[in-house]
């Protein structure tokens, strides 16, 4: 169900202009264009959170000031699989020129199920938007969808190497949490030669609703995995408490690739910029809206990443965290 609060405070700007095609004319002076933000998650939790207004701080250093040049029509799926459609839908009908998708989830659906005109920028996405067909390459994505990917090829196995590294009792058998409304679990070929490499187990724990939580994390505690990924997906950031509660009740180590989760508790996370990554999807806005086509504008993988390690998490555990990977961490939390 879409949450009317969360709605009625993102909705701003009335009125209604023409969605304008992939190849548009350039910025006309004048006009007032129109982005449409969709965001997936419970309580907008990514929507809200700290990297937006980066987003909003670069296009007014592009030039674009809000209720002058630019309006914002902001929309929420509460429940992905409820409410996607509804939420784009009014997206398509309030005739944006843009679509800033927040959240794998929103990128997918938005892109395959409901608009193949309205040009759509993707951030904060750990799919791999080639193996979901959504570009046809990073170079030249050919259709209309760009931006940038927050988990490039190899990136869990970096994850499961950073854990390996932390824990040091010799685990050898992994979990992912996920969240199924993204797709099915998949493993790219860099994690996959990573996980050979290492010998582990590596198995997924699904979440299809939040009461599936507490199943799939006593799950991994029978099977006795050691150490737990937190897949990257918005909708868990809505549910951090519960899934923090439950990994320190089985004592389960776990990385994320939000930070927000390490400073809740979580043993580690690491992951991209996000604030650098909204900042670079202002850009991709902008130069859709002066006329770029997204089928000519490469999408972009990070080149920064942040490790933020929580001593207090570790001691809590009795892990010891060699001071070789402490050295490495921007953020060690005591």
């Amino acid at each position: 169900m879409i949450d009317p609060m969360n709605r009625r405070a993102f909705v701003t700007g009335l009125g209604a202009v023409g969605a304008r095609p992939l190849a548009a004319e350039a910025q006309q002076a004048g006009r007032m264009y129109r982005v449409g933000m969709l965001n997936v998650g419970y309580g907008a939790a990514l929507v809200q959170s700290s990297p937006l207004p980066r987003f909003f701080q670069r296009l007014r250093e592009l030039g674009w000031v809000e209720g002058q040049n630019i309006a914002f029509e902001r929309r929420v799926a509460v429940d992905p699989q409820q409410d996607l459609d509804v939420v784009v839908t009014e997206l398509i009908r309030a005739r944006v020129d843009v679509i800033l998708a927040a959240g794998g989830p929103a990128t997918l659906n938005a892109a395959r199920r409901m608009t193949k005109s309205i040009p759509i920028v993707m951030v904060a996405s750990s799919r791999d938007p080639i193996a979901e067909g959504l570009v046809r390459s990073y170079a030249r994505p050919g259709g209309n969808i760009t931006g940038i990917v927050t988990a490039p090829p190899g990136f869990t196995g970096k994850q499961l190497e950073l854990l390996l590294s932390a824990d040091g009792r010799g685990n050898s058998r992994f979990g992912v949490l996920w969240d199924t409304t993204t797709g099915p679990a998949r493993v790219d070929e860099q994690t996959a030669e990573t996980i050979r490499a290492l010998g582990i187990d590596f198995r997924h724990f699904d979440v299809h609703t939040p009461p599936d939580l507490d199943a799939a994390i006593v799950a991994a505690a029978n099977e006795r995995v050691g150490l737990i990924i937190i897949a990257g997906t918005p909708r868990f950031i809505g549910i951090s408490r519960q899934i923090l509660e439950l990994l320190t009740k089985y004592r389960l180590p776990g990385i994320s690739v939000w930070r927000s989760f390490a400073d809740a508790g979580l043993l580690m996370a690491y992951g991209p910029d996000l604030k650098s990554e909204f900042g670079q999807a202002a850009d991709y806005v902008d130069k859709i809206l002066k006329g770029s086509n997204p089928a000519d504008l490469p999408v972009e993988q990070p080149t920064k990443f942040e490790l933020v390690i929580n001593l207090k998490t570790a001691k809590a555990l009795g892990l010891t965290i060699p001071p070789s990977l402490l050295l490495r961490a921007e953020q060690v939390i005591e």
